[in-house]
Order: structure tokens, then C-alpha cells, then sequence
């Protein structure tokens, strides 16, 4: 089964997990960026008020194809409560029929409130989610220096 890490990161978190998976699964590892850059005050702000709509933020082209591989797995941190809104973006790319693995890193909470709407979210795509996913890494929020 050809298999495929996703993840968007903001304070490196999610990139340390997701870089674990790949050396784990021996499967390669592709990061998504939004299309500008936030500053950390302009990440929580309207990017936690996005996060709970489920809004999609604009993405950079993704320059791998999607629909090559059978299992894609996606990270991305926690922002209130909710995936951040480059995940949104990612489920809307998703080709039809996939197995998808998700996980979401946290300073804490968890997605335990948006879970099955997240969960949802990826099966409207006619897609299987076969991994769910909280990982509690007890760091605060803070950008990444080398963005």
C-alpha cells in the first residue's frame, strides 16, 4: 500500500510527529503552507476563528498527486479546539475513495469537540478515515523560526 504524510505545521510540533511516522512507515513526507505567512497574532486570531468554522485557508500548490497513492495521512495542530485551517484546504483536494489517517497536535486540549464533524469532513470526499489521532505534546504555540 503506497502511503503518503501530509502535515501543515506552525510551531514544529506537528512537523517532529510527522517526520516520525515517515522514518517509521518509510513513507515520504510532503509539508503544506498556506500561501502567505502568519504572524503568530494573525495565526490565532482569525485563524482560530476559521479553524471552528471548518473554513479553508489558501494553500500553496501541492506538487505531488494525491490520487498516486492509497493510504495519505494528515497532521496538523490544534487551534481551539479544531484542526487548523490548512487541513480544510487539504480535505478539499482529496481524490475520492482513499484511506486517510489523521492526527492533530496539541499544547493540550485535543479535538475532542470536533472530532465527528472532522471525521465527516473526510467522508463526504468518499474517503475512509481508518486513524484518529490527539497527540497531547504539552508545548505552547509559537512559530516556527525557520518558516
Amino acid at each position: 500500500m503506497k502511503t503518503l504524510i501530509l502535515y501543515y505545521t506552525f510551531g514544529g510540533s506537528t512537523k517532529k510527529e510527522a517526520e516520525r511516522l515517515a522514518a517509521e512507515l518509510g513513507a515520504p513526507l510532503y509539508r503544506v503552507r498556506e500561501a502567505r505567512n502568519r504572524s503568530f497574532l494573525a495565526s490565532f486570531f482569525p485563524g482560530a476563528y476559521l479553524a471552528m468554522r471548518r473554513k479553508a485557508v489558501t494553500i500553496r500548490p501541492l506538487d505531488i498527486h494525491l490520487q498516486d497513492y492509497d493510504r495519505i495521512i494528515i497532521g496538523c495542530p490544534v487551534w481551539a479546539g479544531y484542526p487548523a485551517p490548512a487541513f480544510n484546504a487539504v480535505v478539499e483536494l482529496l481524490p475520492r475513495g482513499k484511506e486517510v489517517e489523521l492526527f492533530f497536535c496539541s499544547g493540550g486540549s485535543g479535538t475532542q469537540k470536533s472530532a465527528q464533524g472532522t471525521k465527516e469532513l473526510v467522508e463526504k470526499k468518499d474517503c475512509t478515515v481508518v486513524s484518529y489521532r490527539d497527540i497531547k505534546t504539552g508545548v505552547p504555540p509559537g512559530k516556527m523560526k525557520n518558516d
